[in-house]
């Protein structure tokens, strides 16, 4: 196996060693088992049976009624179901149709589609054709990220090698059907996971969404009726072709079927992707998959659905994970990543660091997204250096709903979630910054005091030495203080400090 698949394997893989009892793997089934770079590896394992199924044996009609029965829903975020946008598209009459596989993953700590491109990309083009073939389009587009060089030349291998052996282009497998896909590269913004601006980006255009209807299914690509889905999704089909509707659906919940990969990330032992049936816990998968918090810490929270999403609680432990339950909790499933925290962090700081990706990240066409992110995240910037008042706590959550109900898309309709779910859930913590000064987790530098402990101190001037704004003084053998007007809580004394005798405070 080639280097760079062992790559894959290594993050695909190491828990599953870990708790396999626990996983199910249906989007990662090749990964780090086949080497990417060879069709018949991929092909040893029942790689384009279902597309020959498809095309010999079933109407298109009849395969849309599979994806319906299944109940594959869209993994890209919003959970749409997988079967009944094929089913508009089919509908829609039109001279040329779009497949678009939505490769753009922006949510920070998450690489789900990433890995499965690098790992079994033919995949995701054995689902594209299905599709062609069910919605009536013969071209495909994989709009992809640029920073992912590895995923595309293997994009691009596999492609090459699926026209070789006739399973792309004209006359597929000899039945008359045509279906050919080309890459289309982002620029790597967050807002063209949404559909509507993916479609604009690929034509050209900036990358802005646009009030739906239409929707892409009617009206997407070049105005023509057009397909999208995100590259867990179609990594799906082929296994739900295979084994049928009925294996699928017996997986997972009654509104969520199947399972959901997650990138584990964060203050937790176990990193990496796991693929898990919907419906699992979050304790489970943190505890029985991820091995535990790390070095002993104490659980606080774990962000899912990324920037969109929000903070689940100890209280969420026990809450099976899908759609309908992640919603209900004030958060969402999202692409799938999922950051843990522990008790050092700062849940006011961490809606803070969200808000700002989303204010760097949104297009600035709807005035909600645009002026109320950055409102927010003005307000948030004050309660963290110690200026808020109980009025910006309401603030906070009057602007946050007025942004979820009057934005353009799904990323300012999503956007105050970290905000909203941090007040819900740690409310305290957010009360101690405005009315007590005071930052648990000490993590807000404004909010933070250095302070010298004169039982400990000796006196040997190493701190004031080292202090670069002369903050500290006191003689020789005498206990030392700090200046709290100039001191700039660099930790520059805390660190040089050999006796113990700095505290933060």
């Amino acid at each position: 196996m080639k280097r760079g698949t062992w790559h894959v394997a290594r993050i695909t893989c190491s828990l599953s060693r870990k708790n396999m009892a626990k996983q199910i793997r249906i989007a990662l089934r090749n990964c780090g088992v086949i080497d990417p770079e060879r069709i018949e590896d991929y092909i040893s394992r029942d790689g384009y049976m279902a597309l020959a199924t498809v095309l010999t044996e079933l109407t298109p009609g009849a395969v849309i009624e599979i994806m319906k029965k299944s109940g594959l829903r869209g993994r890209g975020g919003g959970g749409f179901p997988a079967g009944l946008k094929w089913e508009i598209t089919r509908k829609v009459q039109a001279d040329q149709k779009y497949v678009v596989c939505n490769a753009d993953e922006g949510d920070p700590g998450a690489f789900m589609d990433r890995s499965i491109l690098e790992g079994d990309p033919h995949s995701v083009l054995e689902a594209m054709a299905i599709n062609g073939y069910c919605t009536g389009a013969s071209k495909g587009l994989v709009y992809i990220r640029a920073e992912y060089p590895l995923a595309i030349d293997r994009l691009k291998t596999a492609m090459k090698q699926a026209r070789e052996m006739g399973l792309l282009g004209d006359n597929i497998l000899g039945t008359g059907f045509n279906f050919d896909i080309d890459i289309r590269y982002g620029a790597g913004a967050f807002v063209c996971g949404e559909e509507t601006a993916l479609i604009h980006s690929m034509e050209g255009l900036r990358g802005e969404p646009t009030v739906k209807p239409p929707f892409p299914s009617v009206e997407g690509y070049l105005k023509k009726p057009t397909n999208v889905n995100n590259v867990e999704t179609f990594a799906n089909v082929p296994v739900i072709i295979n084994k049928g509707w009925e294996w699928f659906s017996s997986i997972g919940t009654e509104k969520s079927k199947g399972t959901k990969v997650f990138a584990l990330a964060g203050k937790i032992n176990n990193v990496g992707l796991v693929e898990v049936p919907m419906g699992t816990t979050l304790r489970e998968v943190i505890y029985e998959i991820g091995g535990g918090i790390q070095y002993g810490k104490e659980f606080k929270a774990a962000q899912t659905g990324g920037p969109s999403g929000g903070c689940l609680t100890k209280k969420h432990l026990d809450t099976p994970i899908d759609y309908d339950n992640l919603i209900a909790a004030g958060s969402m499933m999202g692409s799938g990543g999922l950051i843990v925290m522990d008790e050092d962090d700062c849940m006011v700081a961490i809606a803070k660091f969200y808000l700002e990706f989303t204010v760097e990240e949104s297009c600035g066409k709807c005035s909600p997204c645009r002026i109320g992110n950055k409102r927010l995240h003005e307000i948030l910037g004050k309660i963290t250096q110690g200026n808020g008042t109980m009025e910006d706590i309401d603030k906070l959550r009057n602007l946050g709903q007025v942004i979820k109900d009057t934005s353009l898309c799904g990323l300012g309709q999503s956007s105050p979630n970290p905000v909203l779910s941090t007040i819900d859930n740690f409310i305290e913590e957010y009360l101690e910054h405005v009315k007590d000064k005071k930052c648990r987790s000490k993590v807000c530098k404004s909010l933070m005091q250095y302070l010298v402990l004169p039982e400990k101190c000796i006196g040997c001037t190493l701190c004031a030495r080292n202090c670069p704004v002369n903050a500290i003084s006191g003689e020789r053998k005498q206990a030392h203080l700090i200046d709290q007007e100039k001191c700039i809580k660099c930790g520059a004394c805390l660190e040089k400090c050999k006796f113990n005798a700095i505290i933060i405070n």
